[in-house]
């Protein structure tokens, strides 16, 4: 299993909401985790796209990234 690094605020949020049970934090939490999941995501799909073995499964990483980045389709090359 890999590591995964978080912000020493986030962190700080989450020992507020687990340990003194701070549920005020608690949407800034769920936030900061959907911003983090979805760099793990891309982060993926990049890797996906440089390394997959066939060009057919990386020309499909390689449309999902830029989909998810936004990038029109007339932009592409």
């Amino acid at each position: 299993m890999k590591n995964v690094q978080i912000s020493q605020e986030l962190f700080m949020q989450l020992l507020r909401f687990h340990l003194m049970e701070d549920v005020d934090c608690e949407n800034e939490i769920k936030q900061e985790l959907e911003k983090k999941l979805d760099k793990m995501v891309m982060r993926d799909l990049y890797g996906k796209f440089k390394t997959a073995p066939t060009e057919e499964e990386r020309e499909q990483a390689r449309k999902e990234y830029l989909d998810r980045r936004g990038v029109p389709e007339s932009f592409r090359w």
